[in-house]
């Protein structure tokens, strides 16, 4: 059964960046678009590059391994529209970011 796990605060992702989080053995990248939090995973389709560690510009994170995009809100490849990283639900409760796994 899914439940909500503390992954990170708010305070450490600022605005247009993002963490690798591990949460029960799954790697997620969680980003900051504008104070609202989005959860893919962290790993890109392409080649396994770690999304987390990507640039964020606006609301689309480029893998740092091949250039590979993909919308953090969607998890939809820009290069590839029918390709598409796993999204989570996440909460935030005070300072606490929490994600649904």
């Amino acid at each position: 059964m899914a439940e909500f796990v503390k992954v990170a605060s708010t305070e450490g992702i600022a605005p247009g960046s993002g963490i690798v989080a591990e949460v029960n053995g799954k790697s997620l990248a969680i980003f900051n678009v504008d104070g609202t939090f989005y959860a893919i995973d962290n790993t890109c389709l392409h080649k396994g590059g770690p999304l987390g560690e990507g640039d964020l510009a606006g609301d689309v994170v480029t893998c740092p391994w091949h250039g590979w995009e993909y919308d953090v809100k969607t998890g939809i490849s820009v290069n590839n529209p029918s390709a598409r990283v796993t999204t989570y639900p996440i909460v935030v409760e005070g300072a606490d970011i929490k994600v649904e796994v």
